[in-house]
């Protein structure tokens, strides 16, 4: 007897619990219309960013996609041509020469980051005068590409630029199609590396030194610390560099445009610099968009490719 009726009161529950699960139903009531507001609060903090991610950056990748199967020169009407601007591009060598020096662009400018890193790491010390040289390093970055572009077409200029003065004679550098891309590459590199270094030195200062002591204590030093405990804390920054350095390196203009236009003999162009070429000097906006979607779907590889790296890193 006794025992079904402690049976019967645990499964009716002791009287304390039952507030309990009365709260608890009353709090789940309240919480649904709470989680609903927040979710309608965050969509309508997103929704300006949106709708500007869309207007700026979607419509115009769109719009350039269909422009690409018509033939246009701004004034009169579109013709439809359908694959033909891209057919053309496939049999045109300067496609060809301004692929390859992107290309070559690419591979010299990924110096950028793990010299950025090296001027980082010696930069992050707490020494007298470190602003100073801090700010010395970063000047560069802060310039405009077209003053980068004189500056460095001054020091390149063979009557009387400061390169005579190291090499001991004046070197075409600019006017030589061997030399040309080279130069505008050197001159491009000059504020890319202080950029890097600006966002690993930002990275290092959140470091926890508690790691670095605990690395010292295991016994890494030199390299091994470098690679082993510092470079894994430092990833966010090397996917951003490189990230943000492949992308410079594809859309490499103002220095083209500055330094030799393209040339000589469109030895120096390059994807960016063709499209612009095409369009504004030739009125063919039908071609100079489809150079531009090539030239975004090779950006969209890096990116993907680099994106699924760091995930995979992440995980």
């Amino acid at each position: 007897m006794a025992t079904a009726e402690t049976r019967e009161s645990v499964s009716q529950g002791s009287p304390t619990d039952q507030p309990r699960r009365i709260s608890r139903s009353s709090e789940s009531r309240l919480s649904a219309p709470l989680a609903r507001k927040r979710k309608r609060a965050a969509l309508l903090f997103l929704l300006p960013a949106c709708t500007m991610f869309c207007i700026y950056v979607i419509y115009p990748i769109i719009s350039s996609i269909v422009l690409s199967f018509f033939n246009w020169d701004g004034m009169s009407d579109k013709v439809f041509v359908g694959l033909a601007n891209y057919s053309e591009l496939l049999h045109s060598d300067t496609f060809y020469v301004a692929l390859k020096n992107n290309v070559l662009w690419l591979v010299l400018f990924l110096l950028a980051p793990p010299i950025g890193l090296a001027f980082a790491l010696y930069l992050n010390q707490s020494v007298t005068g470190m602003r100073l040289i801090k700010s010395l390093f970063f000047s560069p970055f802060v310039l405009s590409g077209v003053v980068v572009g004189l500056v460095f077409s001054w020091f390149y200029d063979p009557a009387f630029g400061l390169l005579k003065l190291f090499v001991g004679h004046g070197i075409p550098v600019l006017g030589d199609e061997h030399y040309a891309t080279f130069g505008v590459i050197a001159a491009a590199l000059w504020p890319q590396i202080p950029f890097c270094m600006l966002l690993y030195l930002t990275n290092l200062t959140s470091i926890n030194p508690e790691i670095i002591e605990a690395g010292r204590m295991e016994g890494a030093t030199g390299w091994s610390l470098l690679w082993h405990v510092v470079l894994p804390q430092l990833r966010p920054a090397t996917f951003l560099s490189v990230v943000l350095t492949i992308i410079g390196a594809l859309r490499s203009f103002d220095l083209i445009a500055v330094m030799t236009g393209g040339g000589p003999f469109d030895s120096s162009t390059v994807l960016a610099y063709f499209m612009y070429d095409q369009a504004i000097k030739y009125f063919r906006f039908g071609y100079s968009a489809a150079i531009a979607v090539v030239l975004f779907l090779i950006m969209l590889v890096f990116i993907v490719y680099q994106l699924r790296r760091l995930l995979h890193a992440d995980r």
